[in-house]
Formats: C-alpha cells, structure tokens, sequence
C-alpha cells in the first residue's frame, strides 16, 4: 500500500513541490552511481533566465498571431499547449524542449484571443497586460517580503482552490457542447464580477507557489532540466492570469 501511494504522490502532475523532490532524487542517485560524474544543479538566476527566453518567444509568436489572427492559431496554440503541458509533467526531464514548444504555440493563442478583444475593445490589451505586470510584481513584493508564506498548507489550498475552478471550467466546455451556457461564469452583473475577481487572484496566489518553486529546486538540488520546467509553469501561471484579467475588463467595458 505504501508504494502505491507513494507512486501516486510523486507522479501527481499538480503537486510541483514533489516532482522536484523526486528530480533532485534522481540526480542523486546518478551521481552516486556515476563515479567522477558531477550533473549540473537547478539555480534560481537559471531559471529566471529561462523564463525570460520563454517570454520572448511567446511575444514573437504572439505579435505574428496577434497581426495575422486565425482560429487555427487560437484553437491549435490552446491545444497544442494543453499536450505538452502534460507531457513535461510526466516528463520534466524533456522541458528543455517542451518549454519553447509551450511557449510558442501559447503565443499563438495569446495572440489570436487578445486580438480578438483588441477588436470588441479599445485599449483593452494594453490594460489587460500593464494590469498583469502589476499583479506580478506586487505577487513578487510580498513573496521577497514574506507578507504571505508558502507553507504545505497554502499550497494544498491554493493548488485544490485551482483545482477546483479548472473543473469548472471542463463542465462548462462540455455542456457548452450541448448549447448550455453556465450562469455567472464570465458574465456582468454582481455575481459574475465577483466570481471574475476571485479566478483573478487564485491566479495571483498561483504566481507565489511558482517563485517558491524557484527556491525549492535550487534547495532540493534539482537537475538543471528543471530550470526549464519552472519556467514553464510560471508562464502557465502568467498567461491564466492574463486572460482572466482581459475578460474581467471586458465585462467592466461591456457595462459601461
């Protein structure tokens, strides 16, 4: 029963803090088997360095969907993105790889949505973006400031908080298949403001596991793939929030 439950844990592609407990594990393990080998660990600077290569080719990508918008680059990005996030959280040891892949076609779609937006809204990309920024950095702020500590505990909640509006969002893809909207999700009014503002910040509250996620690595000794592999998941994070807060304006705009 024990190692069927541990099997479980640390293969869950939601529970980050294990994948890399089990990343530095391996490398551990190779080094000990490996004589005169020494493997390159996991650094905070690397990984920041990664997630702003991955930035820049998800802007790239973005401008060329954004100028040239078609479905094919919003529903094949959206996909597309969707396979190898799955793929790098089975197997992280590919994220070198997987990551620019995930970047490049998320671009598409960021691209193709905000261009979308851009042409109901004016301005609205612009605010949608300097917006993120903010939310990012003031994350950032009271992340260094420890105003907010990533415990096991806040991590369990925010990752099933997460969870839980990701289910949401999978009963509302599939009754929309069937001509059935779902009532208050996205919409104006109150309610649906509320429920916009609350996605809104469990995605900020995502953006403080993905900094503790920088630490954890270099702590843990992570394999330097996982670099790439933290970089990635804060892109995840950045490009949710960004979208969540392009459809919070809209409804603002659509009520005024």
């Amino acid at each position: 029963m024990s190692r069927r439950r541990s099997f479980f844990e640390s293969r869950n592609p939601v529970m980050k803090d294990k994948i890399y407990q089990e990343a530095a594990h391996n490398v551990l393990d190779a080094n000990m088997t490996q004589a005169g080998i020494i493997r390159e660990r996991m650094t905070v600077q690397g990984a920041i360095n990664k997630s702003l290569l991955l930035g820049g080719i998800m802007l790239l990508t973005a401008a060329i969907s954004f100028y040239s918008p078609s479905p094919l680059f919003m529903w094949g990005g959206a996909i597309g993105g969707l396979i190898v996030v799955v793929i790098a959280s089975f197997r992280p040891q590919y994220s070198p790889t997987l990551a620019p892949l995930y970047a490049a076609l998320e671009g598409l779609f960021v691209g193709a949505i905000s261009a979308i937006y851009a042409h109901a809204f004016n301005g609205i990309v612009f605010q949608a973006v300097t917006l993120t920024m903010a939310v990012f950095f003031l994350m950032l702020f009271i992340y260094k400031s420890r105003i907010i500590r990533v415990t096991s505990k806040f991590r369990t909640g925010v990752i099933m908080a997460t969870g839980g509006i990701f289910v949401v969002y999978l009963i509302t893809w599939v009754l929309s298949l069937f001509g059935i909207n779902m009532p208050y999700l996205h919409e104006g009014g109150i309610v649906g403001i509320g429920i916009s503002l609350l996605i809104v910040g469990v995605a900020a509250l995502n953006l403080l596991l993905d900094f503790d996620n920088f630490e954890k690595g270099e702590q843990y000794g992570a394999p330097t793939y996982m670099e790439w592999f933290s970089a990635m998941g804060l892109l995840i994070t950045l490009v949710w929030l960004y979208i969540e807060i392009l459809r919070l304006i809209a409804i603002f705009s659509s009520n005024d």
